[in-house]
């Protein structure tokens, strides 16, 4: 397969494609498969010493899935990958792969709220307790390791609040304690950062949102150093967390329209952004790529851009007139995913998912997804909705 040589646009539209060895065609075809036969007792000998090289057996990869897994390797930086069937199996099989009972795990107190279920009940169940941080922590972190903690687990920009973490501090740290640094790398599709680069070792995001890119598709991408990779391979094949082949496929042509989407996305979003800072029923607007983003100065230091995902503080309103803001959106629909070409918006509550850091802000949250649609469209709807946020 192709590894993608060259600046990110042109790995985005040549890794993964094999076309000498495919009859010329440009895209890697669908293969079906669970068996994989072999010619001779000797051969299958073989193949069994190194169950994780080439095609073994079909829960375990096919070439439609090691062109996609080559294709996201390119892009994150890394030394192999492994496609899984949900960014939830991304978030699980690495944690899994690296902890036993009786370890210790930290995890940014700004996780996606359904990582913190796992290690709240799954992991506890398992005997792994889980020790919750500040985000800004950075260099910090050195006093939260004990000489049990095997994992530090971080997402930057953190889910709703958007905090950005001096990811390559508590990698270095991590590093020095023996621990292995894993981090969620969904909101910058392994497109604007890439943080094996910057010290971590496993970097996994959901491909179901900005590589997939149209709300059809549900899958993980786990994304190793080379001293990672068997371990989260041999979990992934254990727990049967394989994807599909037509899952791969659809990412795959996700991905090569990818960068010229995100460039659409943070620019769609960064209008919005800029144009609610101004709106005095907003109190502040949580954007990376803004100096009232707690952070900013990390992002500008180590991501190249910005997507299309952001949140707002409104000024203090009642559930009853976020309703109304929210029930009356033309352009923007209510739904968590994100990641599509659709724009979204939700409310949330991070107060009641935080417990090592307090939220503090006192008017409601709202998420926002810029999709693709037209920027002027999409800003006349948010004035019509804030109009009827204060019109009661």
């Amino acid at each position: 397969m192709a590894k993608g040589r060259g600046k990110k646009d042109t790995q985005l539209t040549t890794a993964g494609r094999d076309p000498e060895h495919n009859f010329g065609i440009v895209n890697p075809p669908v293969y079906h498969a669970s068996t994989i036969v072999h010619p001779t007792v000797a051969a299958l000998e073989e193949a069994n010493l190194k169950p994780f090289e080439g095609v073994k057996y079909g829960l375990r990869g096919t070439p439609t899935t090691f062109a996609l897994e080559d294709a996201v390797t390119a892009l994150e930086g890394g030394y192999r990958s492994v496609a899984v069937c949900s960014g939830l199996a991304a978030v699980t099989a690495p944690l899994l792969a690296f902890l036993k009972a009786g370890d210790h795990l930290l995890v940014s107190d700004n996780i996606y709220y359904p990582t913190r279920k796992f290690c709240d009940g799954h992991l506890a169940r398992f005997g792994v307790e889980t020790t919750y941080f500040d985000p800004m922590i950075g260099a910090g972190i050195s006093g939260l390791i004990r000489d049990n903690t095997r994992v530090v687990f971080l997402e930057s920009p953190g889910s709703l609040t958007f905090e950005v973490q001096d990811v390559p501090a508590i990698a270095a740290a991590a590093r020095e304690a023996g621990a292995v640094s894993i981090i969620d790398n969904t909101w910058a599709a392994g497109y604007y950062f890439q943080p094996l680069k910057h010290g971590a070792d496993v970097s996994f995001q959901a491909v179901t949102k900005y590589i997939g890119g149209h709300s059809d598709l549900i899958m993980g991408m786990i994304t190793t150093t080379e001293e990672s990779f068997l371990p989260v391979k041999r979990e992934c094949s254990d727990l049967g967390l394989h994807a599909a082949p037509d899952d791969c496929f659809l990412a795959l042509r996700g991905l090569r329209s990818m960068a010229a989407r995100l460039a659409r996305h943070q620019e769609t979003g960064l209008t919005l952004a800029r144009w609610l800072e101004g709106r005095p029923e907003v109190d502040r607007v949580l954007h990376p790529a803004l100096p009232s983003c707690p952070g900013h100065d990390l992002w500008q230091r180590d991501f190249s851009g910005a997507s299309g995902l952001f949140s707002i503080i409104l000024k203090d309103a009642s559930k009853a007139a976020v309703a109304a803001m929210l029930d009356g959106m033309e352009m923007f629909a209510m739904g968590y995913s994100w990641g599509g070409y659709e724009s979204l918006i939700i409310p949330a509550d991070p107060s009641a998912i935080r417990t090592a850091t307090s939220w503090e802000a006192k008017g409601p949250l709202l998420r926002l997804h810029a999709g693709l649609e037209d920027p002027e469209d999409l800003i006349n709807d948010l004035e019509r909705g804030l109009k009827r946020l204060t019109a009661g």
